[in-house]
């Protein structure tokens, strides 16, 4: 099978990450993408604002009606830094069957050299670059990295943020338009970014 890993804080899950698995799951065709949650991403200084467990509750909320996709808690229960290699490392061991793909957006490209151990990583898994507004096209010279296997793939763009749907909710401002509804539920529910 081919699969997909999407990685980040999902601090809350939005549309766009839904748009950008959808996306890569048609332009790469992918049989299915699966959403992992770090429990602190290398590149972020600060920390999540939701629990790993509210977190890992509102993906599982969200991508609940998609058979394509599911959700890993492998980053949160291992706990600290979540680096991208190492949650390679894993999945080739527990699906060495697969071809692995990790989804990233455009924007991360001209990061992708930062990323620790990338020589490592770039052996373990091809990526997916999905477009991201105010980014253009994805293109393989974005990212001079030897070995690297990239797929570009136009996408949707949907132009929205975690940080911003957090400062909507932190005013009570409404957030439908960008989230799936089940994890607007689960966070009004919780109580959560208020």
């Amino acid at each position: 099978m081919k699969i997909g890993f999407l990685g980040g804080s999902f601090d809350p899950v939005h549309n766009g990450h839904l748009a950008a698995a959808a996306d890569a799951c048609d332009g790469a065709a992918l049989d299915r993408v699966v959403f992992v949650p770090a429990a602190q991403a290398p590149l972020k200084p600060d920390p999540a604002r939701a629990t790993a467990a509210d977190r890992l509750a509102m993906l599982r909320a969200a991508v609940a009606d998609d058979p394509r996709f599911e959700v890993s808690d492998f980053e949160v229960n291992r706990g600290g830094v979540s680096y991208t290699v190492d949650t390679a490392r894993h999945f080739h061991t527990t699906r060495p069957d697969d071809t692995l793909f990790w989804i990233i957006g455009a924007d991360q490209l001209a990061q992708l050299s930062r990323w620790y151990e990338i020589g490592e990583l770039t052996r373990l898994v091809e990526f997916i670059a999905v477009a991201r507004p105010g980014h253009g096209s994805p293109a393989v010279a974005d990212a001079a990295i030897p070995g690297l296997r990239l797929t570009p793939v136009a996408g949707r763009q949907v132009d929205i943020s975690s940080t911003e749907l957090r400062e909507r909710l932190r005013h009570a401002a409404p957030v439908d338009a960008w989230m799936p509804q089940k994890a607007v539920v689960y966070l009004r529910e919780r109580g959560l970014y208020l």
